[in-house]
């Protein structure tokens, strides 16, 4: 969370408001700046549309001077913060900041930290595999809508990965397969990601991944469950100066499909 709170810390110092005060001119803040600076919030958190309705309630439109000194003085670092007043004033500071709360802030950040990454660097390529992982749970989620486009920013289109993908969930999605999440009965879980091959236009990663899935029939009700714990290989390459995923090596790619094979 250290990135988070430092990155929030800056977007308050770069905010107009803030810089076109007395608070842009001063180096250090002490406690009658940070007086001003919660009469800035109040002001702004008033007019806020996200604070309109049961929320200005549950969390309220303000933030004391007292907090806004702990915030920006405390070091973090070595501290994770669960407590539920910690998290409104989070949340009220990233409204004060554009964004409809803190979990609205957060994919911003690692947008923007993606951004900064190298294309081609170990941390691009840690996060491209992170994302598809992400993004094939949410693909799950649809079934039996067979929404294959979600791949495009990931996956390169024709690629084989590609083809064998669509062809085995197409199979699932025509059975009315169907995810069940209710109560977290399907996750998945990703580690271990480590660089096998490093050439100027391909990169090879090596995963260690959980998937644990279950699925149900839309007319009959039956279940299906993957439960599998293997090792997987993602073969990226770069195509006119554009990194994606060509293809992917899965010992259990298929499964559901075979097992309906051999119950012909």
């Amino acid at each position: 969370m250290k990135t988070i709170y430092n990155s929030i810390r800056e977007e308050v110092e770069k905010h107009p408001k803030v810089r076109n005060s007395v608070l842009g001119n001063v180096s250090e803040w002490k406690r009658s700046h940070y007086i001003i600076l919660s009469e800035i919030i109040k002001d702004e958190l008033s007019e806020a549309e996200e604070l309109k309705g049961g929320k200005k309630f549950e969390i309220g439109n303000t933030i004391s001077h007292v907090t806004l000194q702990r915030f920006f003085e405390n070091d973090y670092q070595d501290k994770t913060h669960s407590d539920l007043r910690f998290l409104k004033t989070l949340d009220k500071i990233c409204i004060f900041l554009g964004y409809k709360d803190l979990n609205d802030y957060i994919p911003s950040l690692k947008l923007n930290n993606h951004e900064k990454e190298p294309a081609g660097s170990l941390e691009f390529l840690t996060k491209m595999v992170y994302d598809y992982c992400a993004t094939t749970f949410e693909f799950y989620k649809h079934f039996p809508d067979h929404k294959t486009e979600i791949f495009k920013e990931l996956v390169f289109n024709g690629s084989p990965f590609l083809e064998r993908t669509s062809q085995f969930s197409k199979e699932l999605c025509e059975r009315d397969f169907q995810l069940v999440t209710k109560n977290n009965r399907s996750n998945y879980e990703v580690f271990d990601i480590h660089l096998v091959t490093d050439e100027p236009d391909k990169k090879i990663l090596e995963t260690q991944e959980f998937w644990n899935l279950l699925f149900k029939v839309g007319e009959t009700g039956e279940e299906h469950f993957v439960n599998q714990l293997n090792t997987q290989i993602y073969f990226i390459r770069k195509i006119d100066n554009v990194w994606k995923i060509w293809d992917n090596y899965n010992p259990d790619a298929g499964r559901l499909n075979r097992k309906f094979e051999i119950e012909k």
